[in-house]
């Protein structure tokens, strides 16, 4: 990740434009997607600093891709950019995980001032981090694999896809259904009694590498976190 790298995802292209030669004129690398349905996949290959993310876009729109990217690259910062006004879509986008919102109508220098304020933030609360211990698992994503003092799990492709998304967001509890759009791909319908059952079976390889250790936690009435002790 370039700490100067910047994802701007805006429909309209003259404000993308506008923005994009603002802030590259401060000196960041910025990119600019029109549709949210681009979104996802081109972050599965690159990792922005931050996105600046439009709420009403054709395809996926912006609240939703704001909770998607909160939950799977936990790392980037995000600023919604909305023409509402009304108080719940600003609180709404903040609670996904938002690190600030922009109205529109707005002047590109506020933008720039905004990028350059959620930035700052971000890079105080990575120095101010204490040094982050061993994590008790590690995952091999080329081969599917979840290691445990050296040990492989052996989980299967569902498994191995539950731990991952729980991993990249330590703390943050999943309800069973974010975890079956995790799972299922193909939209097929299942029953929560499925996560259970993966759940049940994952906590017990990891147990059996690590007795003493709880790294996946019951949320009763809401559902799992990834929260090793320590």
């Amino acid at each position: 990740m370039s700490s100067t790298s910047l994802l701007i995802v805006e429909d309209e292209p003259k404000i993308a434009r506008l923005m994009a030669d603002y802030l590259q004129s401060h000196g960041y690398d910025v990119t600019t997607l029109g549709h949210g349905n681009q979104v996802l996949p081109w972050l599965e290959t690159h990792t922005p600093a931050l996105a600046l993310l439009d709420i009403m876009l054709p395809g996926t729109d912006g609240l939703t891709l704001c909770r998607e990217i909160r939950a799977r690259w936990p790392s980037i910062a995000i600023i919604m950019v909305t023409a509402k006004v009304e108080e719940v879509d600003r609180l709404l986008g903040l609670e996904l995980g938002a690190d600030d919102y922009i109205c529109k109508p707005f002047s590109p220098r506020e933008v720039v001032a905004r990028v350059k304020a959620v930035m700052r933030r971000s890079q105080a609360a990575v120095n101010d981090s204490p040094p982050t211990p061993p994590a008790p698992l590690t995952l091999n994503e080329a081969g599917w694999q979840a290691v445990a003092q050296g040990q492989d799990l052996g989980l299967t492709a569902v498994e191995f896809q539950l731990l991952k998304v729980m991993m990249q967001a330590p703390g943050r509890i999943f309800s069973r259904e974010q975890l079956m759009d995790h799972m299922y791909r193909d939209n097929r319908i299942v029953s929560e009694r499925t996560v259970d059952s993966h759940i049940k079976k994952l906590r017990k390889k990891i147990t059996e590498a690590l007795p003493e250790q709880e790294i996946i936690r019951s949320v009763y009435g809401v559902g799992y976190k990834y929260q090793p002790e320590g």
